[in-house]
């Protein structure tokens, strides 16, 4: 039996027999955000900048990496970013300042990586607003990134930055359950910053846009870094468990290698058994799954990096908007 998801680019019967329910939904949406904005809803703003990083539709987006990548932009401009996460798949409670001995079945595997990559403090909270308040009350930062969030209105928001994938676009355009958007596409119209995530920036319909590139993969034991060309002598397997695995197969393909595929539910929890294949040849997977499967590497398990490269004019757009925020001291 296909899963729900697998309906949601295409227009089919099984996406208009639940129209009746999408209706329904985008409804309550409609009327939370009213809500929130007419101020019968309390919404709660930070003393610092708030940038929200997300987007109005379900699967990957590369999210995590332009959230990586914008936390090196503000650092490089002399802000001290820290980041917020739900925390997704870990088993914490209330919130939590990361360390570097915490692991993903912990404190959820993105928040590991963005930790990881940033080395900037990061607190992990199912209530954003406490989260948030959390990260302030125990760091110096002056600046708070959301991972994802952007349809929690409780916190008050000065920038909001919603990502658009340019290949899958918005499926076939309807809300959840029928189709992958959490929101209309017309609340595109109400965020700062629509950016394209394209992997050629010519095919961007946007100014406002950033792409994906691999670097050398990683050994999961040893760290010892290796060129994609090296693996091309003989097929690999290409685990990944995204939101979207198809990308990172292609992206392999992309640069020549011949890959066995793997796909699994984003966030999940690998085992040994998962990537235990009856053959020698080698494993390819994200570094969002690498920080899952520390505890059971091996010599023949590789992770590769993906790193966002921003456009000059997102870039400058992004800083002007920060330095705008800074000045006026508004909130949404």
């Amino acid at each position: 039996m296909k899963r729900l998801d697998e309906y949601w680019y295409s227009q089919n019967p099984v996406a208009w027999l639940l129209l009746p329910v999408t209706a329904l939904y985008c409804s309550l949406v409609f009327l939370r955000r009213f809500l929130f904005r007419a101020g019968l809803f309390k919404s709660f703003a930070l003393p610092v900048p708030v940038i929200i990083v997300g987007n109005i539709s379900v699967g990957g987006t590369g999210k995590t990496p332009l959230l990586i990548a914008l936390c090196d932009l503000l650092r490089s401009q002399g802000y001290r970013p820290g980041v917020i996460s739900r925390g997704y798949g870990g088993d914490f409670a209330g919130e939590h300042l990361l360390k570097d001995s915490d692991t993903a079945d912990a404190v959820g595997d993105e928040p590991c990586l963005i930790h990881a990559r940033t080395d900037c403090p990061l607190v992990v909270g199912k209530d954003r607003v406490a989260a948030a308040e959390h990260l302030l009350a125990n760091t110096d930062c002056n600046i708070v990134l959301s991972d994802d969030g952007l349809q929690h209105y409780r916190l008050r928001r000065d920038i909001e930055i919603a990502i658009v994938d340019t290949k899958r676009q918005f499926g076939n355009g309807f809300c959840l359950p029928s189709g992958p958007l959490r929101e209309p596409v017309a609340r595109l119209n109400q965020v700062d910053f629509v950016v394209d995530h394209c992997t050629d920036t010519s095919t961007s319909l946007r100014n406002n846009n950033f792409s994906l590139k691999f670097s050398d993969a990683v050994n999961l034991k040893t760290n010892k870094l290796r060129s994609l060309d090296e693996f091309k002598g003989s097929p690999v397997h290409a685990v990944a468990g995204i939101g979207h695995p198809a990308r990172f197969f292609s992206q392999l393909i992309t640069e020549g290698l011949r890959i066995i595929e793997h796909a699994y539910p984003d966030h999940h929890k690998f085992s040994d058994s998962d990537l235990n294949f009856s053959d020698d040849y080698e494993v390819l997977m994200t570094e969002k799954d690498a920080v899952k499967c520390q505890g059971f590497s091996s010599a023949e398990f590789w992770y590769v990096p993906v790193s966002a490269e921003l456009s000059d004019s997102f870039r400058q757009a992004l800083l002007m908007k920060v330095h705008q925020r800074l000045s006026s001291g508004s909130k949404i």
